[in-house]
């Protein structure tokens, strides 16, 4: 691997564990401001605090979400997007370069696709166009991989999440973001074809801290690199006491219930 590239994946991913914490905060974009989204300051300082190793965001928000204080925390650019008021909403398309990424000083930087979709075939071309760039500036890059479009059948069917990943290891990427298949056995069918590390997508919102636990809990178990969870983190009551708790289950090797007793106990 590049030099440049190792040096920047240990900013993301922590050194002793090579598993990683990533909170994605580019819904925006998409879905507009929502709660915990509003002051990205506050929600960057909430989640670092936590002890989160990275954040992800579009490149305009970067100037919003810099603080001058506080734990320091990896930086992942976000360089695809789309919005939900579109007809199209799974057709990802490039709104940033791997050198914008550089420039802001960014750790990696991330492209989004959605495999099955009528416009996949522009979105691998981008894929391939960026990992190109990546390859030759030493930076990292992150993909996260789905399945939605007319001739999926299930979008967390392992073989499906599977090829996910597969693809994008093919592609170049330097980590996965995939869907959680559901449970360790047909999750571990994932992680075994990849030789970089796989991390799971936190999904819709999820009711109880446990859930969340569990999720990360098993996705570990069945050989994952640990998450990129967005709304179940940064829209939860306390972020800041849901990532320690989840810190402990990625990198301290907590069990559900240990994890569980720390949440409550750090409950104000």
């Amino acid at each position: 691997m590049h030099m440049g590239k190792s040096i920047r994946l240990e900013r993301i991913f922590n050194r002793n564990t090579e598993r990683t914490i990533i909170v994605p905060l580019d819904h925006g974009t998409t879905v507009g401001p929502i709660d915990g989204l509003v002051d990205t300051r506050v929600t960057v300082d909430k989640v670092a605090e936590g002890g989160a190793n990275a954040v992800l965001m579009h490149k305009g928000l970067a100037r919003c979400g810099h603080r001058r204080h506080g734990r320091d925390i990896g930086l992942i650019i976000h360089l695809s997007a789309s919005t939900s008021l579109s007809p199209f909403p799974n057709a990802k398309v490039l709104v940033g370069t791997v050198e914008e990424g550089i420039k802001l000083g960014a750790d990696a930087v991330s492209v989004h696709l959605n495999l099955g979709d009528e416009s996949e075939r522009d979105m691998l071309r981008d894929m391939g166009r960026v990992s190109a760039s990546c390859a030759e500036w030493g930076i990292p890059l992150l993909a996260m991989v789905y399945a939605r479009g007319p001739k999926v059948k299930s979008e967390w069917d392992a073989f499906t999440v599977a090829h996910c990943a597969r693809l994008g290891v093919e592609l170049g990427a330097d980590v996965i973001k995939v869907a959680y298949t559901g449970d360790p056995e047909s999750f571990s069918r994932v992680t075994e074809s990849c030789c970089v590390p796989v991390v799971i997508a936190g999904g819709p919102r999820m009711d109880s801290p446990r859930e969340i636990l569990q999720m990360a809990h098993d996705s570990i178990t069945a050989g994952g690199a640990g998450l990129s969870m967005g709304r179940n983190i940064f829209q939860a009551e306390d972020p800041a006491r849901l990532v320690r708790a989840l810190h402990s289950v990625v990198h301290l090797d907590y069990s559900v219930d240990q994890a569980l007793a720390l949440f409550e106990e750090n409950a104000v």
